[in-house]
């Protein structure tokens, strides 16, 4: 089939959102699917960022930039870009704003659409019963069973009756991750300190649970904590801050490319998810009821035992053969779980062979091929 993919991410950016976006396309694409992704563009674009390597990205896929006045909402883009879908004879429009959905559907599309938060705003709510009412077939595709249930009671409605619903958390490249060599080489292959390592990869944003990575690096002095990812300002902050209190071993690398992730988790022992009980995002807001977080299906594909915070969301996917969870906050408990691990091969080993069970079903190919079943007729 020719597929238009259609979102209003910023591409490239260090944003969860474009990286779920670019993983989606590829894995379409991949199916043997004809992608075509559009794409708004945006002021003091980086266009001499290379997107394989910066994505991780082994296929390629058309890309088509259409302008837009950020005043407009995007509805322009997403007309547009619907626009474009017809013209090239698109067999299906899979879509991540409500605007794309809605023109798709005036358009005769039939419509895949992936919803990553509750509809908010001043017209989201009213988006989303216009997406409802309008005939034509349609695929709503919310990423946690706690985003579905939000959704049906907001809008007081049976989306698993009135629409086609498949719940699709977020997932991972395999292939990426089926040779990754051991900790204690993958620390010498990146320079990394020979130690022990207990490894965070990700944003450094608030709730992200760093101040209980700090604790527990002043709790575990013979351990190296790895940071990896995050904004440069974020990133400063913290390297001052951990020069002032004369923390050594923190080791912080900045953002690395997501073609270079596997060996960086893959340098960790035990790899950590400490989620507070706000999430905030790279646009704000909290997620924490609903977020299906990219790095969690990462630290499973790695091979590596996993301490995560113990959130319903979370617990959709991990549980206590897979991994250890504790309480968000909660250094005590943290500090217990990450000692147990230290001194127990066997559990670690345990747990990441569960986790690396668990994983096979969410790939982002099979999350595709499923998102796609029974379309375009």
């Amino acid at each position: 089939m020719k597929i238009a993919c259609i979102s209003a991410s910023r591409i490239p950016s260090m944003t969860a959102n474009s990286m779920q976006v670019m993983k989606a396309c590829q894995a379409i694409s991949q199916l043997g699917h004809e992608v075509h992704l559009f794409l708004p563009t945006h002021s003091h674009q980086n266009k001499n960022i290379e997107l394989t390597n910066y994505y991780g990205l082994s296929t390629q896929f058309s890309i088509h930039r259409i302008p837009s006045h950020r005043n407009l909402h995007r509805y322009d883009f997403a007309f547009l870009a619907t626009r474009k879908a017809r013209l090239l004879k698109a067999d299906v429009s899979y879509v991540w704003l409500l605007q794309a959905g809605i023109f798709s559907l005036l358009a005769h599309l039939p419509v895949v659409i992936e919803l990553h938060g509750p509809p908010e705003g001043k017209f989201g709510p009213a988006l989303f019963r216009l997406f409802q009412r309008i005939p034509g077939k349609k695929r709503l595709m919310p990423i946690t069973h706690s985003l579905a249930r939000q959704i049906q009671e907001r809008f007081h409605m049976d989306i698993y009756h009135q629409l086609q619903t498949h719940v699709s958390p977020n997932g991972v490249d395999l292939d990426r991750y089926s040779d990754l060599p051991e900790p204690k080489v993958a620390r010498e292959l990146l320079g990394l300190p020979p130690m022990l390592t207990a490894g965070y990869t990700g944003h450094l944003y608030p709730g992200r649970g760093m101040n209980l990575l700090l604790e527990l690096a002043r709790c575990f002095i013979n351990l190296n904590f790895l940071w990896v990812g995050g904004h440069p300002p974020d990133v400063s902050v913290w390297r001052e801050r951990l020069a002032a209190e004369k923390i050594e071993n923190i080791t912080l690398t900045g953002f690395v490319q997501n073609s270079q992730l596997p060996l960086y988790q893959a340098a960790a022992d035990i790899l950590l998810m400490p989620y507070e009980k706000v999430i905030t995002g790279s646009s704000g807001g909290n997620s924490i009821t609903y977020a299906s977080p990219m790095k969690m299906f990462e630290y499973m594909a790695s091979k590596r035992a996993i301490i995560s915070s113990d959130l319903p969301v979370i617990r959709e996917v991990l549980n206590l053969s897979n991994s250890m969870l504790c309480p968000p906050e909660d250094i005590d408990a943290w500090s217990q779980a990450l000692g147990c691990l230290l001194t127990d091969e066997e559990q670690r080993r345990a747990l990441a062979e569960q986790a690396w069970q668990d994983i096979q079903k969410y790939t982002w190919l099979e999350r595709a091929r499923n998102a796609l079943v029974g379309f375009p007729t």
